[in-house]
């Protein structure tokens, strides 16, 4: 009979600025020919979600000597598990061993600010009454944008709409919103944010992240609060795929 592995516990689920935790080595394996490590919890954020993985360390050092020190170069999520797929630095590691996990802070950080102000631009979208509906979600450093169904045929004057969009989201970063996350069921969804995609599972909690009062469903890792994105720039609009729209960001400072 095959062993069955409870799945990996999200810390940054509940908790998205925690940058390192205790942790218990599950099992010592490979991921497309790399070494990997599964823990029983972790912070490391795997890829996905438009939102690149976090990297770090994953460390051991006890009171009898024995240390071991593993870079963690990608982080994947595969059937309820979390694969930290890197290179081991010093010593080796077992099933069983209790290993401290440590965030790289200034690439969490990077991330966190882009993917935040990816919603950002969902909140200036909606204050401005474009009625654009939210799709995919770039938020890596290199070129972030978030691609939006457009309502209407109607031409777009992109230079004006660009800075508007742009004067709309500085303005709601100083407002300074606190960000939190809850987890409630899609039928309640509705009463937190604006737009419930249809692939929510029905029934059970799914994450929402809370900018203020403006919710987005999400399951992503974001600033404490909106001034920590810093200063926004729209770098571009312009048509997509299908009908759609493509706002282009960056984040500034």
């Amino acid at each position: 009979m095959l062993e069955t592995k409870m799945a990996t516990q999200l810390l940054y689920l509940t908790d998205f600025t925690l940058l390192s935790c205790q942790a218990q080595v599950v099992e010592v394996t490979a991921y497309e020919d790399k070494p990997a490590i599964i823990l029983d919890q972790t912070v490391f954020y795997p890829q996905g979600g438009g939102q690149p993985a976090d990297q770090g360390f994953i460390v051991v050092a006890d009171s009898a000597g024995q240390k071991a020190r593993f870079r963690v170069e990608m982080v994947r999520f595969a059937d309820g598990l979390v694969h930290h797929i890197g290179v081991f630095e010093e010593g080796e590691l077992a099933a069983g061993a209790q290993v401290k996990c440590e965030v790289d802070a200034q690439r969490r950080g990077l991330n966190s600010r882009n993917h935040s102000a990816g919603h950002v631009v969902d909140m200036a979208v909606h204050a401005l009454g474009l009625g654009w509906i939210p799709g995919k979600g770039y938020h890596f450093p290199e070129g972030p944008y978030v691609e939006y169904a457009k309502s209407g045929d109607a031409p777009l004057d992109r230079v004006a709409l660009r800075e508007a969009l742009a004067k709309k989201c500085n303005e709601l970063i100083v407002r300074d919103a606190e960000t939190r996350a809850l987890f409630i069921t899609k039928e309640k969804m509705a009463t937190v944010c604006h737009h419930v995609p249809d692939y929510i599972p029905e029934g059970k909690p799914a994450r929402v992240i809370l900018f203020g009062d403006f919710g987005v469903p999400c399951g992503g890792t974001h600033v404490a609060r909106l001034r920590d994105i810093g200063q926004m720039t729209i770098r571009k609009i312009k048509p997509s795929s299908g009908g759609k729209i493509k706002v282009g960001y960056n984040v500034v400072g």
